[in-house]
């Protein structure tokens, strides 16, 4: 696929659907317990940023593998020592935590977070 259409107003505003989904009571429970929103800043641009993910638990631990990832530009944001993030509704309620992305031999890249204490 092509850059331009992760960036295009179609994609934007599908996730702006899944967002808005994610927050309604009912909706959010059909969306699925696994895809939650998350909320950082840009490292360059200082912009306060929310995106819908999939993400897998493991105790104080979730991981987020990101798919076509050299279409995105999202996880660059945790690259190195990483940063911090939030995710909105994991576990019904707002969690923040400490992610840093990692690419590996093939290619993929997954976000690992360390959830803070709740």
């Amino acid at each position: 696929m092509a850059r331009g259409i992760f960036n295009s107003p179609v994609v934007r505003w599908v996730n702006s659907a899944a967002v808005g989904l994610t927050r309604v009571p009912v909706l959010g429970r059909l969306v699925g317990d696994n895809v939650v929103v998350i909320r950082y800043q840009g490292r360059r641009s200082g912009q306060t940023f929310e995106t819908p993910v999939s993400v897998r638990r493991d105790g104080d631990q979730a991981t987020i593998h990101v798919m076509a990832p050299d279409n995105k530009n999202w996880w660059r944001n945790f690259l190195g020592e990483g940063g911090p993030i939030t995710f909105l509704n994991l576990d019904g309620r707002e969690r923040t935590g400490h992610a840093v992305a990692h690419r590996d031999a093939e290619g993929k890249v997954a976000v690992t977070v360390q959830l803070d204490a709740p």
